[in-house]
């Protein structure tokens, strides 16, 4: 899709929203510049345009500050959306294992939960915890010949 020009876009065209600590493109459609928020992929961003009723495919930067507004209550407000419709399958953090209840995480949130369960599991001592600790692949990736680390690769020869 080709940039519009500044002239059509107008004055009160925002080309940088502020949301959940990140920073949107105004170019983008709202559903892509929503994405750019941490803990809202494409199907949870589709369905906040859907709950709030804009236009999913409409540039992000033509919502004025009270639509923004109304977005980024419905960002913090999804969790609730799903557990009342029966969607809780669309929930970053199910069963969370500090409070047990189910919860959608956006911006630093995911960051710092996501510490803290890799400092519990290093605590534990557990396989995970341990590979974690130590830098290596956690999830049974082959580690011998792909995804090392340092300077060298391969086998040096000696010089004759």
């Amino acid at each position: 899709m080709a940039r519009p020009k500044d002239e059509d876009l107008g004055d009160d065209f925002s080309y940088i929203l502020r949301m959940a600590d990140t920073d949107m493109d105004g170019l983008k459609p709202l559903a892509t510049a929503l994405t750019s928020v941490k803990g809202v992929g494409a199907r949870t961003a589709i369905q906040i345009c859907k709950n709030t009723g804009f236009d999913p495919y409409a540039l992000a930067g033509f919502l004025d500050t009270d639509q923004q507004e109304q977005l980024r209550l419905a960002i913090e407000s999804y969790a609730d959306w799903a557990l009342t419709s029966g969607a809780e399958w669309m929930l970053n953090r199910q069963r969370d294992i500090a409070t047990g209840n189910e919860i959608h995480l956006t911006g630093q949130q995911v960051r710092f939960s996501l510490q803290d369960d890799i400092n519990r599991l290093r605590t534990m001592k557990c396989y995970r915890g341990v590979r974690h600790a130590s830098g290596n692949k956690v999830r049974g990736q082959r580690g011998r010949s792909n995804g090392r680390g340092g300077l060298t690769l391969g086998v040096s020869r000696k010089k004759a």
